[in-house]
């Protein structure tokens, strides 16, 4: 289930388990300062450390931190020293990342490791079941000493006030550890152990794979997949009856885990609908009903019905008259309510649960009008295989969000649905039918709502015998493991000092059942039958053992590797081919050239046959070139091999021509072609010939190609080749032409003008030296050829760069493509977009860089002239990336970049609503000058209204602005900022009035504690000396224009950090409230209790909907 490094998708991958890494180059220091308002708790931490524990780390002002990294104090579980790091915007993603770090990883013995099961919790302190929990295990080493979730929850909610997490800026971070013996998990052998393989995990597809091995282990359903008709022709990756017969096949016959990729590629699944987690249920209902589609005709029609299908009565029948409504309707699976239910029974009794239609619900009955009625289900058949959804996932309305249900909730081992007398079964039941059934898996759910780990408890044989399918794992396990320890609720671990008196340590279980699989005893039989080779089409078992063949014949490759060296040898036609086309620097690009795998003992001569039967070049025609890699990095032939060196073997040949030890042996092979093009003996070299190779430049069609080679004498001049290089371009003899030098090209072209009255010796050329050439260019041309010679072409090919541009708004869509240069500067770049465009001003172009990582826009965009070149653009940490977002503002960037832009929400004093305002001002502005700029905008109830600003934060005031502070360090990105009119009477305060904060609340009884919520607007009022309550509520509902009937259901408290105490009518409203003035006036506050009845407001900035998941698709 773990990836070490993060894919490059645009997901939300909660299974990505990774070791946190800084995506930089070079060592980081890896200490932080710690930080002095982490104040942290461990639980539990009596005389004796217990193996498990939970630290509650609680971290104030928590969108203030300005470092990448945060540290929690260390704690003790299982006599380690552990801590949480977290980074609070993100690892290089646009989510939380936090993970478990052995503390004292640096000082500890060499070859240390230790296993440990964890679960990382965000605490929701609004609501305690929206806390966000994921867990998992990791075997703790110097390499990997920190292990957790780089997309632990997006930041923009926990940064969102009103999701809960961040409370007066404070966040609650739970770890809870456990140290476990460790199991040397590499070494493992599932089939050995158990008889079993598992199944590789592709990303998140262990939902997946716990209901294949679920499927697979009903025999009947596995005998009819392999007698679905498929043919030798069909491909496994486009057909998912062939997939997953192969994938069945593989579970039953071979001795490791088994890849689920063909079978999500006949889904029709890319990659990143395998990222994404799927519904359980619905991925089974979609292959179910893909499979009894593609079965019917067949000699296996029908089957999914005869095992999975069970049929109910939806009933409604009068109490006054004689009048029943029936409708009959099938199922293949059978969702049971967990919540409010303790067991299977209970779900049962629910289902069956009769309605009454009474008062306002009347039943409309046919020829009877409105009438009192009874309204069930009634089952009329059970199927042999009873397939019960446990409803462990529910929407929540009132947070309108998804919440996971870990309730205890129990399950029998075997399950009686005929009991009472049948009082599941309706009248047509065939009571002859005995519905008694046994388990046979259990489905298991680890982690919250936002992802977590799935894997399946399974008895394949219905013994006493249980094993545990974890993805590539299997494990046998007993029967306590499968049942009681996967019924969900809380456990208490034990105490670890009995005698002091300390409250036991609660938690509850993240890992429950939520689906159970039972088989009729009756068919048990039937459908545990024997499952063997003869049920294997012959076409699939050839196909299997070919393909296991040739995964052998690999593996065999591989262990016998050392055993073989790969030759690859280059030739003119290579070099012809490839220059110009895929390269235009140095020769050839030998991964796309001829190879040879060649024993190592071979004789170099024996080898040099291989070579004439593959080309068609005797073996006295050929001399081969070594390879050398010089210090410019450029890569050349170097000398040809000697006489000697010929007649030793392959594998002492490699080590003399690659010092480095690696297994490849590259060799230029030269061939002399005569007049009539037929080979030549090659001529004899001596010191004084030097190899050359030759490219020509055409600067009117941009071209660069390869022409061929010659020998020439080390004490000769260009001059006396020229006529010979005419006649290779197809030149006039007396063509002028240039020669430069290709001297290197990394990490800058360097490509010299050749003085053709030298000698080569003098311009320093030797074996292996590329020589480029071109017409001399003339003076009227330079305005024709965008790069009149050879070494501004290389420049420009060096450095040219297409780059995507996509719209900020649009930031999935490609917009246009610009071929650009990476040594493009800033200005460059804009004046391209901005041309592009068709816009007059390029300063009006604002770009942003692309995170490789996330797949998305950086959050914070490039400044003006912020970077030198088009290449620091696209590098992101060590990743280089093709893709800017641009936007066109509304003013020039410099100008921006000078201001400041608020969003402020202006509430108009007499008018039920708000308007957002942008305000835009230079960064040295105050809030006085926001406010008088606001007064332009908005609609005043008279010319001289006072305004003022408000911090506000999750239906809180924080703060209220003074005129004279700056703008420049207010945060509008999670605070709403709202403006309103000063009213008259706070302008006249009496010696002895207060202005108090009042806000809405209701309660939410969240894991048995009472929590206060606060919702709607807060708001200031004045309360006079010796004014009662009965006083006060009259000017509140004036001022909130409060129906009588519905204020009299209000209630009024005054709270004080959260603890409300109800007020009645006499009480004295002021001596509640402390004179002074403290710090944190807002959590001393008159609270009106009541029910969040207004529809939710959209202005918040950053209020993010939550995201469902996709619908499972399965396209074939």
């Amino acid at each position: 289930m773990t990836m070490m490094t993060p894919p490059p998708l645009d997901q939300e991958d909660d299974e990505m388990l990774v070791p946190h890494s800084d995506f930089v180059e070079g060592p980081q220091p890896m200490e932080v300062v710690p930080q002095p308002e982490a104040a942290s708790t461990v639980e539990n931490q009596a005389v004796e450390d217990p193996p498990s524990s939970r630290f509650t780390w609680t971290i104030e002002n928590f969108s203030r931190l300005n470092t990448k990294k945060h540290y929690s104090d260390i704690f003790f579980v299982g006599g380690y020293k552990w801590r949480v790091l977290i980074f609070p915007k993100g690892n290089n993603v646009d989510q939380l990342s936090m993970y478990l770090d052995v503390a004292d990883s640096a000082s500890l013995p060499y070859g240390w490791s230790r296993y440990a099961q964890f679960s990382l919790a965000v605490i929701n302190q609004i609501h305690n079941k929206y806390s966000v929990r994921k867990d998992t295990q990791h075997q703790f080493n110097a390499r990997e000493s920190d292990w957790g979730f780089t997309s632990f929850m997006p930041l923009s909610e926990l940064y969102d006030p009103s999701r809960g997490y961040l409370v007066n800026d404070t966040c609650i971070v739970e770890a809870e550890v456990a140290v476990r013996r460790v199991v040397d998990y590499w070494t493992y052998d599932s089939k050995k152990e158990t008889g079993y393989v598992g199944l590789k995990n592709q990303g998140a597809t262990c939902y997946m794979n716990s209901l294949l091995q679920t499927l697979y282990h009903i025999p009947y359903f596995r005998k009819a997949v392999y007698h679905m008709p498929t043919t030798e022709n069909d491909m496994p990756s486009g057909s998912i009856p062939l997939a997953l017969q192969s994938l069945f096949y593989k579970l039953q016959y071979t001795d490791n885990s088994v890849a689920t990729k063909e079978l999500t590629k006949s889904f029709g699944w890319d990659t990143y609908d395998s990222f994404m987690q799927h519904d359980v249920q619905e991925l089974n209902r979609v292959l179910c009903e893909k499979l009894e589609d593609k079965m019917k005709g067949t000699v296996v029609e029908g089957t999914i019905q005869q095992l999975f299908e069970g049929h109910h009565m939806n009933y409604i029948e009068c109490i006054n008259v004689d009048y029943k409504s029936t409708r009959k309707e099938s199922f293949y699976d059978l969702q049971l309510d967990v919540k409010g239910c303790r067991d299977v029974y209970a779900s049962f009794d629910k289902y069956v649960e009769v309605e009454r239609l009474e008062g306002d619900n009347k039943y409309h009955a046919e020829q009877h009008g409105l009438q009192d009625a009874k309204k069930g289900v009634l089952f009329i058949d059970f199927p042999p295989v009873l397939q019960l959804q446990l409803k462990r996932f529910e929407y929540d309305f009132m947070r309108d969000t998804m919440v996971k249900i870990n309730d205890r909730y129990e399950f029998p081992l075997q399950l009686d649905l005929d009991r009472e007398n049948g009082r599941y079964l309706s009248p047509d039941a065939d009571r002859r039918v005995r519905n008694l059934y046994t388990l046979h898996s259990v489905l298991v759910h680890s982690g919250g709502v936002h992802g977590g780990h799935y894997y399946a408890f399974i008895r394949p044989t219905l013994t006493d015998q249980w094993f545990k399918f974890d993805d590539e794992r299997v494990t046998k396990e007993d029967v306590k493991r499968a049942l009681e320890e996967q019924y969900g609720g809380e456990e208490e671990l034990p105490q670890t000092n009995p005698g002091f008196n300390n409250t036991p340590f609660k938690f509850t279980k993240y890992s429950n059942a939520y689906m159970l699989v039972y088989i009729r005893e009756s068919d048990k039989d039937k459908i545990i039958c024997n499952v063997d080779e003869k049920d294997i089409a012959e076409h699939l078992r050839m196909r299997l053992k070919k393909e296991q063949e040739e995964k052998e014949h690999k593996k065999k490759e591989k262990a016998e590797a050392h055993l073989y060296t790969i030759i690859k040898v280059a030739r003119n036609e290579d070099l012809a081919e490839q220059i110009g086309r895929d390269i235009y620097f140095d020769l050839v690009d030998h991964d796309k050239v001829r190879s040879f795998r060649i024993q190592k003992q071979m004789p170099f001569n024996v080898f040099k046959e291989d070579v004439a039967k593959e080309f068609g070049i005797p073996v006295q025609f050929q001399r081969f070139w070594l390879w050398a890699k010089r210090q410019n990095h450029t890569y050349r032939p170097n000398r040809p091999l000697t006489h000697q060196e010929e007649m030793q073997s392959v594998g002492q040949l490699r080590e003399v021509s690659n010092k480095a030890h690696n297994a490849e042996l590259k060799l230029f092979l030269e061939v002399e072609l005569g007049l009539d093009l037929r080979p030549l003996p090659p001529p004899d070299k001596t010191k004084e010939d030097i190899l050359l190779f030759f490219k020509l430049y055409d600067c009117e069609k941009e071209e660069l190609r390869y022409l061929g080679r010659l020998f020439v004498k080390g004490a000769g001049k260009p001059a006396e080749i020229l006529t010979k290089l005419n006649e290779m371009a197809g030149f006039p003899p007396n063509e002028e032409i240039e020669l430069y030098e290709e001297i290197k090209f990394e990490p800058t072209v360097m490509c010299e003008h050749i003085d053709k009255k030298l000698t080569f010796r003098v311009s320093q050329l030797e074996d292996g030296d590329i020589i480029c050439f071109q017409k001399s260019p003339l003076v009227e041309n330079d305005e024709q050829c965008r790069y009149p010679d050879v070494p501004s072409f290389l420049e420009y090919v060096h450095n040219r760069q297409v780059v995507h541009f996509r719209s900020l708004e649009k930031p999935k869509e490609d917009d246009f493509c610009l071929e650009l240069s990476k040594l493009f500067t800033y200005d460059d770049v804009v004046e391209r977009v901005a041309r592009q465009l068709g816009l007059d001003d390029p300063t009006k172009i604002r770009l942003t860089s692309h995170n490789c990582y996330s797949q998305q826009p950086k959050p914070q965009p490039i400044k003006f002239r912020g970077v030198e070149h088009l290449s620091d653009m696209l590098v992101h940490y060590n990743q280089t990336s093709d893709i800017l977002y641009y936007e066109v503002l509304d003013i020039p960037l410099p100008e921006l970049q000078g201001l400041k832009t608020l969003k402020v929400a202006f509430h108009h004093s007499t008018k039920d609503e708000v308007v957002i305002h942008t305000i835009r001002l230079p960064k040295q502005s105050t809030v006085g000058d926001v406010i008088n700029d606001l007064k332009t905008k908005v609609e005043l109830s008279h010319p001289n209204a006072e305004l003022r600003l408000l911090e506000v934060f999750y239906h809180k005031i924080y703060k209220i602005f003074p005129p004279s502070e700056k703008i420049e360090n207010i945060n509008d990105q999670y605070w709403t900022l709202r403006a309103e009119e000063i009213p008259e009477e706070e302008k006249n305060l009496g010696p002895q009035d207060r202005l108090i904060h009042v806000y809405h609340f209701t309660k939410d009884a969240a894991q048995n504690q009472m929590q206060v919520q606060n919702f709607g607007e807060p708001f200031f009022l004045i309360i006079h000396e010796g004014e009662t309550l009965a006083e006060v509520k009259v000017r509140i509902q004036k001022k909130l224009q409060v129906p009588d009937e519905e204020f009299s259901k209000w209630k009024f408290a005054f709270l004080s950090l959260g603890r409300p105490e109800y007020l009645q009518d006499t009480d004295i409203v002021s001596s509640r409230f402390q004179r002074r003035d403290v710090y944190g006036a807002w959590e001393q506050y008159l609270g009106l209790e009541h029910s969040d009845s207004a529809p939710k407001r959209a202005y918040a900035a950053n209020q993010n909907r939550h995201t469902f998941e996709k619908p499972v698709k399965i396209y074939n």
